[in-house]
This record gives structure tokens, C-alpha cells and sequence, in this order.
């Protein structure tokens, strides 16, 4: 089975985590500081906080945002569930803005209607997590300029997305944002195995979000409300949590940013072939923004149904029987059995439905060669035309 995604472990990653292993520090060691150094650096960003996973990362960015009951948090339906999941973790209310048809990221057109009808509602979100789905930067100066205008904070969900650029800026900057989160996991991009990263420019918001995944534990005399008691006191300054990354962790992700580029430049070659390879199948490749350089973590492919004479399951059971190990990201989150017990219905997001309804994820990562890329093209051809 061809997977639709795979991480790629060298030698060289395997001997930094080794490394790590024969070293005193196994967990809180020199490892994540550089991890978050290395990170920030190529970002731009100002300050990094390396976490356990992006749901760990998303969770304590609401948090040093102040998100709690009685606030709203607004994110788009075509993602993972912890993107939205996060809001409720604080005790929020979480609502979804409609995806662009063409991009299928946060629409800024409907989020600009959403907030004029929030706006005379007096239920303005407090947060917005545009999500950079596929890796594809959503329209952050347009985000941006609705949160001068209304108020909100911003939470740049790029969990698919390191490595990609946004008007010829690294993603994660947080130019546009208040903070900027990516994921380790084992099919993106880069992988600490698990893992995630909360970026910003806001020292304040990086202090709160550096304490909250300690427990809420500070060693710091100045955070302290009164002087310790000797060389060994530490004092619980907020109620926080377990969400710490691991020196091993942390190793093998400063091993992997030495091929981040060389990864993204890998995935843009396979896209750029499925483009010419799909170019006369009855089916919609993925379309590129001029503002945005994808870290292409996904490609994504709709089906023009009304061409082929089988069902999106049939289309997508076929190809696995052939051995193409597609998925479909995402099933949109309202539709999810806990979001529908919230009160959310089918037709909440009408494109984000549509798009549902037709989506395939093709393989893509860095290792797919060319032999393995004409056996997915071979097999959906085989599917998709009659």
C-alpha cells in the first residue's frame, strides 16, 4: 500500500536522537531550547515554545489569549477536530466560517459577513483560527485587517504548513497574528514523531504559554509573588498542564529542519507532476494563490461526480483496493456526532460540504517516486474513467 503520507528519518536524524539517548537529558535538556531556536530563526518569529503536539500548542495559545466561558472562538470546518476542540478545552463556545472555493482555507468574504451579523448579535468572536489547509497560506493580511477592525485575536493554525511562505515570508512569522502553531507529526512535514510548536513576536504570550505547558510552574523570581525560600523553591503561578516536548524529541526535529526546504522543494516537484499527469482526468487539481508558496502538506484532489459514473466512496474504495493508500481530510467538524449534540446542523457551511463531499487526499511526501506516483495516476485513471 502506497500511504498517503510517510516520514522521512536519515541516518543523521537517527544518530542525533542516539546522541541524545547517551546524554544526561532525556527530557528537559539543551535539545528543545535549540529545537525552538532553530525554528523561530527560520520563521522570523521572535519567540518559540516547543510542546508535546499542535493540540497541546493550540490549547495554551487560547489559554495566554485569555479564552474562557462565555467567549467565542471562531475556525474553519474543513480541519482536524482540534482546532476547534481547542476553544472548548477553555470553557468557550466555538462556532465555523465557510471555506473559499478555491483554496479551501477560511473564506475572508464570509468571515467579513459573519462578524458584520456578530457585530449587531454582540457575539463577536474573541479568537479566530484561520487554518493553512494543505499547507497553503490562508489571506492573513485580509484576517488581519478584520481583527483591526473588530477586535479579535488571531491564531494561525499552520500545523500543515512549515516551510511554506506567504508573501515571500516564512509562515509562522506571525506578522499577521498574535500566534502561529505547527505540528511535528510523523506525516508532516518535519517530525519530532510527536510534537507541536507555538511561535509569536509577544514575549508576555510566550512567557504564559511557557509556564502553562510546565503545570503553570515558574522558576522565575520575578513571576514569583514573593521571594523563595531557598535555591530549590519554584512557585505554581497558573493552572497549566503536562505538555512538554522531550530532548529526544526536540533532537531529531533540529536534525530534520536541515531538510526542511529541501522537503517543501520535493513535495512543489510531485505536486507539479500530478498537475500535468491529472490534467485530462475528469477532476479538479489543486489551485495555488499567487501570495502563498505551499509547504504542500496534502494534495488534494475533487471529483467532478457528475463526469463519473461512480460514487465519491466508490472512487475512493476502488483506489485503495488498488493499493493507493488515499485519505480525505477533513470531514467538516461540525458534522462530527459531539458538534451536532452542540446544536450544529448539516448546511452550516454550505462549500465546506460540497467540498466534502468530492475530496480525495492523493499520496504526497518527500520519499514517493516516480514509479509509485504513475501507480496512483494509473489507478485513478482506471477509476475515474470510463
Amino acid at each position: 500500500m502506497i500511504p498517503y503520507g510517510r516520514q522521512d528519518v536519515s541516518e543523521a536524524d537517527i544518530q542525533a536522537v542516539v546522541d541524545v539517548l547517551r546524554s544526561d537529558f532525556l527530557t528537559q535538556g539543551p535539545a528543545v531550547p535549540a529545537f525552538e531556536k532553530a525554528v523561530a530563526s527560520y520563521c522570523g518569529a521572535q519567540h518559540a515554545v516547543a510542546v508535546n503536539s499542535a493540540t497541546g500548542a493550540l490549547h495554551i495559545a487560547c489559554l495566554a489569549l485569555g479564552v474562557g466561558p462565555g467567549d467565542w472562538v471562531w475556525t474553519s470546518p474543513i480541519t482536524f477536530v482540534a482546532s476547534a476542540n481547542c476553544a472548548l478545552y477553555c470553557g468557550a463556545q466555538v462556532d465555523f466560517v465557510d471555506i473559499d472555493p478555491r483554496t479551501y482555507n477560511l473564506s475572508v468574504e464570509r468571515l467579513a459577513e459573519k462578524l458584520a451579523q456578530a457585530e449587531q448579535a454582540d457575539r463577536l468572536p474573541k479568537v479566530v483560527i484561520p487554518v493553512h489547509l494543505c499547507g497553503q497560506s490562508c489571506d492573513m493580511a485580509g484576517i488581519h485587517a478584520l481583527a483591526q477592525r473588530y477586535g479579535f485575536k488571531i491564531i494561525e493554525d499552520a500545523s500543515h504548513a512549515i516551510g511554506g511562505r506567504y508573501r515571500g515570508e516564512p509562515i509562522g512569522n506571525s506578522r499577521y497574528s498574535d500566534i502561529t502553531v505547527f505540528s511535528f507529526h510523523p506525516v508532516k512535514i518535519i517530525t519530532t514523531a510527536e510534537g507541536g510548536m507555538a511561535l509569536t513576536n509577544d514575549a508576555e504570550l510566550a512567557k504564559r504559554m511557557a509556564r502553562l505547558r510546565t503545570h503553570g510552574i515558574t522558576r522565575d523570581v520575578a513571576e514569583m509573588t514573593h521571594a523563595p525560600d531557598g535555591p530549590w523553591y519554584y512557585q505554581q503561578i497558573d493552572l497549566g498542564y503536562n505538555y512538554r516536548m522531550t530532548d529526544l524529541q526536540a533532537a531529531l526535529g533540529v536534525s530534520q529542519m536541515q531538510r526542511l526546504d529541501e522537503f517543501v522543494i520535493k513535495r512543489h516537484t510531485i505536486a507539479q507532476r500530478y498537475d500535468e499527469l491529472l490534467a485530462d482526468l475528469p477532476l479538479v487539481t489543486p489551485w495555488q494563490h499567487p501570495d502563498s508558496y505551499s509547504g504542500l502538506h496534502l494534495y488534494v484532489i475533487r471529483l467532478k461526480l457528475a463526469e463519473i459514473r461512480k460514487s465519491h466512496c466508490e472512487v475512493f474504495e476502488a483506489l485503495r483496493a488498488e493499493g493507493v493508500g488515499v485519505n480525505l481530510h477533513y470531514i467538516p467538524v461540525y458534522r462530527q456526532p459531539y458538534y451536532e449534540r452542540l446544536d450544529f446542523k448539516a448546511g452550516h457551511c454550505p462549500e465546506a460540504e460540497r467540498y466534502y463531499a468530492e475530496a480525495i487526499s492523493l499520496p504526497m511526501y518527500p520519499g514517493l517516486t516516480d514509479r509509485q506516483q504513475d501507480q496512483v495516476v494509473s489507478a485513478l485513471r482506471a477509476v475515474v474513467v470510463q
